[in-house]
Parts: C-alpha cells; structure tokens; sequence
C-alpha cells in the first residue's frame, strides 16, 4: 500500500510576453520544486487566480509563497507613499495574500521565502522597509554582487525560536537578493534571524503550528540548515 505524499502548493512567478514566449507565462526555477520532492513532498503550482484561492487552500496540506523580482504595494500595509525602487505585480499579490490567509486559516503550514516572507509578514499585521540602501545606516550588500548559490552574508538565528529549532544552529551562511525587508512584525510575530546590521532575516507566528518565513532562498541549499527547512515543512504537512 502507497503513502499519500503530503501536498505542497508552491506560487509562481508570473512574467509579461516576450522572451520565453510572446504571450504572458507563469514561471518557477526547478530548485524549488527538488527541495520539496527531496522532503517527501508532492508539489503543486498554484497560478495566480485571486477567487479561487480559498479552493486552492482547500486541495493542499502546506503553502510555500515564493520570491521575485518586485514588492508588496506599500498600501497594504498601510504606507502612503511608494519608493521609487517598488514595482509591484498586483494579481499575484493579491492571490498571494488570499491564499496565505486562507492556508494560515485552515492551519496549514506556511512557508514564505524572500518576497514570500515579506508578504507573510504584511499578512500577519507587520510592515515593511521600502529601500533598504534608504532606511538601515552601513547595510550589508542585501543585494549581492556574487551568484545567486553563493552565501551573501551570515544570519543570526534567535535561540528557543522553530527556526532555531529546525536548523540547530546559531547562525546561518545565507544568499541575499533583496531590497525590502519587514520592518515591524505583527502581535503575535517574532523575529528569528537578523543580519549584523539590524536587518530582520526571518519571522514566524506564535500562534499557528508553523508559520515560517525566511529572507534568504533556502532552496539552493547553500547552508546545512535549509535542507531542513523544507524538511520539517513537509513533516508538519
């Protein structure tokens, strides 16, 4: 008898015409899916429709959101007025935003990474730091110059926390791809990762079985702990 695999809806990616194709297509780096399989998990994509996302929700037993190239509008988490730097790509955000809340509803495991965390964040009452280069004195290369599945820089892993717990370490080499990052976190938020320069690295929520986010990208395995990242995602799945 075969053991149902545990379902892990990712989002996707969603890049206008041209390029891959003349029209509209949806994207992923494979990496994400390996991560996921390689925890005994079964993926599924979730494509960007805002109605449906309570369905979505319904069909899936954890929630990863993703990371891209753009931001969370400021509006939602109650800024008025945007960074030159912000582009936004508002149906995934919105479908975004519908399907974690319907996934942390239902009490499925939440994992958010990179703009994934920040818009966890925003979902669970926090803000956000437009421009980092603009807000944090001395930062660190958020952005980094080198590849992408090279560390970037270290995070410090705040002890007693999931995070810590999965990870089993104090710190973390991570990789960096951002220009944002949470700023203050909601009520029943806490930070579990920070960079030297004060930047928050990772949140989780106190009061759902596991409500994760990272601002690294964990699914390039540069550190020992991302692996069990996924890992224990699929576990509480």
């Amino acid at each position: 008898m075969s053991t149902r695999l545990p379902t892990v809806g990712i989002t996707l990616d969603r890049e206008q015409g041209g390029g891959y194709a003349k029209q509209p297509w949806y994207a992923l780096r494979e990496n994400y899916v390996e991560c996921v399989t390689g925890a005994g998990g079964l993926p599924l994509m979730l494509a960007h429709e805002p109605r449906l996302a309570g369905d979505c929700a319904a069909r899936l037993d954890a929630l990863i959101v993703t990371g891209g190239d753009f931001d969370v509008d400021p509006a939602l988490f109650g800024d008025t007025t945007r960074h030159p730097k912000v582009t936004t790509k508002d149906r995934r955000t919105q479908f975004e935003f519908e399907v974690t809340k319907a996934a942390l509803e239902r009490g499925l495991p939440v994992l958010g990474i990179c703009g994934g965390q920040q818009l966890l964040n925003v979902v669970l009452g926090g803000t956000l730091t437009q421009h980092i280069p603009d807000e944090v004195a001395e930062a660190l290369a958020h952005e980094q110059p080198n590849p992408r599945d090279e560390p970037g820089h270290e995070v410090v892993v705040t002890p007693g926390t999931l995070l810590h717990r999965i990870v089993a370490s104090d710190s973390m080499a991570v990789n960096s791809a951002h220009h944002q990052a949470a700023k203050e976190v909601g009520a029943d938020v806490v930070v579990n990762a920070v960079t030297s320069d004060g930047v928050i690295e990772g949140i989780e929520s106190t009061v759902h079985k596991f409500c994760l986010g990272v601002q690294w990208h964990p699914e390039f395995t540069i550190d020992p702990g991302d692996e069990k990242i996924f890992q224990a995602l699929v576990a509480a799945a």
